[in-house]
């Protein structure tokens, strides 16, 4: 009995913190995404649960679909959700536990909410650095109903105390919670409601064996097509009533570095220009003239990629050049090139990495139209298989 008040006790304290922690919690079926209005706490200050920029959060909220019907692009993901969501309302059970993984900006949290509607269930939404403790995790499960969704956004940075709690949650739909220290210590446990766990991360390597194994389906989430892009801004641009012409629609999906988060962004930046320098209609030199006050060239690349490879081509020839060289010259940390600048430079295939340092391709010089050549060796190739052990090289 003593036991049982404990516990009671405990789980209002814990739901009572994750409601705090929480980021959003989602009722409203007809737009699952839909933010909460902010609020301020007891103390003056504000709670987490209000958005840092809700101008923003209303604007990516608006243009969420909220079907796969209109959702463009990832034809792949789309066709094996559909199946697999059919196939658990035909047996009358949960959609199995999913994972998206992927670069940021693809449509991992806009599918988290359309396989909840498909579902015709509830989705509630929190992330992984706000479940602090088990005790919060605990009291979002006991809060869910029956065929709830949860997702959790960033769920590789969950910590190892509330990751094990899942593990139980997600197999068995229960939890284990201790009560008590030392020798008096007990494990108690409690049912949940039968849930489906939506997970999305950037970094799927980050999250253990045992978590990822536990998902009965995991996609990853790939770049998108230039004419999905297209397609994207047409029609954000129509349900923002923008008017915009199909050359301005194909300037700026080159430019949104095929990530649909960027395109509207850019789209919007561009609806600005025009509606105060024009008459508000986006055409194909206003497009233009936008993104070069943006700092953003024909491929995407901003204002420090742009740095880092005139620098790269133009101050040391194309190459190499070692990450601490280019950080003094540019005036960035080792951690923002190598996290930020590089990944989409070698994507492109602008930049080479080698064992020598960085080196420009051709396709640099082209396009900053600078007169060089590159200076990548086959040896650099040779010695990369011979640093990963594929291959031996004779001295």
């Amino acid at each position: 009995m003593t036991d049982l008040f404990f516990l009671t006790n405990l789980l209002k304290i814990s739901r009572n913190s994750a409601k705090l922690r929480m980021m959003v919690i989602i009722e409203d079926k007809s737009n699952p995404l839909a933010p909460l209005s902010g609020g301020t706490r007891k103390n003056g200050k504000k709670s987490v649960i209000a958005s840092e920029n809700l101008g923003d959060d209303k604007f990516e909220n608006s243009l969420r679909p909220q079907d796969f019907d209109n959702f463009i692009g990832q034809a792949d993901v789309k066709r094996n959700m559909r199946i697999f969501i059919q196939a658990a309302k035909k047996r009358g059970e949960t959609l199995d536990h999913a994972l998206f993984y992927g670069p940021p900006g693809l449509g991992k949290t806009t599918l988290a909410g359309i396989l909840a509607k498909e579902m015709g269930a509830n989705l509630k939404v929190t992330s992984g650095p706000a479940l602090e403790k088990p005790g919060d995790l605990a009291a979002i499960l006991t809060n869910l109903k029956e065929n709830d969704f949860l997702f959790v956004d960033e769920i590789h940075r969950l910590r190892l105390p509330v990751e094990e709690i899942l593990y139980t949650a997600m197999e068995d739909f229960a939890i284990d919670l201790v009560i008590g220290k030392g020798p008096s210590a007990r494990t108690m446990r409690i049912d949940v409601p039968k849930f489906t766990l939506v997970g999305a991360t950037t970094l799927v390597s980050m999250l253990s064996g045992p978590l990822r194994d536990r998902f009965g389906h995991v996609e990853k989430l790939q770049y998108y097509e230039p004419a999905d892009i297209a397609k994207i801004i047409e029609r954000s641009a129509r349900i923002l009533d923008i008017e915009i012409e199909e050359k301005a629609r194909e300037i700026l999906a080159k430019s949104s570095r095929l990530t649909p988060r960027i395109a509207n962004r850019l789209l919007r930046r561009v609806r600005d220009f025009a509606e105060i320098e024009h008459d508000g209609k986006i055409t194909a030199e206003i497009a233009e003239s936008s993104l070069r006050s943006l700092s953003v060239d024909s491929l995407g690349l901003d204002r420090g990629d742009q740095e880092y490879l005139r620098t790269l081509c133009e101050k040391f020839a194309g190459g190499p050049a070692g990450v601490s060289t280019l950080s003094a010259a540019i005036g960035e940390d080792d951690r923002t090139i190598e996290e930020v600048i590089e990944p989409f430079l070698i994507r492109e295939g602008l930049i080479q990495k080698t064992p020598r340092g960085r080196v420009a391709t051709d396709y640099a010089f082209e396009h900053l139209g600078i007169v060089g050549k590159s200076k990548i060796s086959p040896n650099d190739f040779a010695q990369d298989k011979q640093d990963s052990g594929q291959v031996s090289l004779e001295l």
